[in-house]
C-alpha cells in the first residue's frame, strides 16, 4: 500500500518543514509494517514537497498514526498536507468503495 502526502511549503519555512517532515518520518520508519519512503521536492515547482511511504497493509499504516509519538510528530504534519486522497494500492485488491457496514447485496 502506497501513502502519498503533498505539501505546498513557501520557501521561507522550507528549512522547519524539512526538520519536522524528518522527525515525522523517523517516527513511522519504526513502525511494525513499514517498507519504504521517498522524501523529495518538486523540480519544476519548489514550493511542493511530497512524502511517499510503502506500507505492508492499510491497517499497518492507520496504526501507525496511533500513540503518543504520531499524535505529537506525525499527525501535525499530515494536517499541513494538501487536502487530497492520499492512500492508494494495487488495483486488484481495491474493491468498491462502500460505506462502513454496508456488505454485498
Amino acid at each position: 500500500m502506497i501513502v502519498l502526502n503533498r505539501f505546498r511549503v513557501p520557501e521561507a519555512q522550507t528549512a522547519e518543514f524539512q526538520l519536522q517532515a524528518r522527525a515525522a518520518i523517523e517516527v513511522l520508519s519504526n513502525r511494525e509494517g513499514f517498507v519504504s519512503v521517498d522524501f523529495g521536492r518538486n523540480i519544476d515547482e519548489p514550493e511542493l514537497w511530497t512524502i511517499s511511504t510503502r506500507w505492508i497493509n492499510v491497517g499497518s499504516y492507520r496504526r501507525a498514526l496511533n500513540g503518543f509519538e504520531s499524535k505529537m510528530v506525525v499527525v501535525p504534519l499530515l494536517s499541513l498536507a494538501i487536502d487530497e486522497p492520499s492512500a492508494y494500492e494495487d488495483p486488484e485488491h481495491v474493491g468498491p468503495n462502500l460505506s462502513r457496514g454496508a456488505g454485498p447485496r
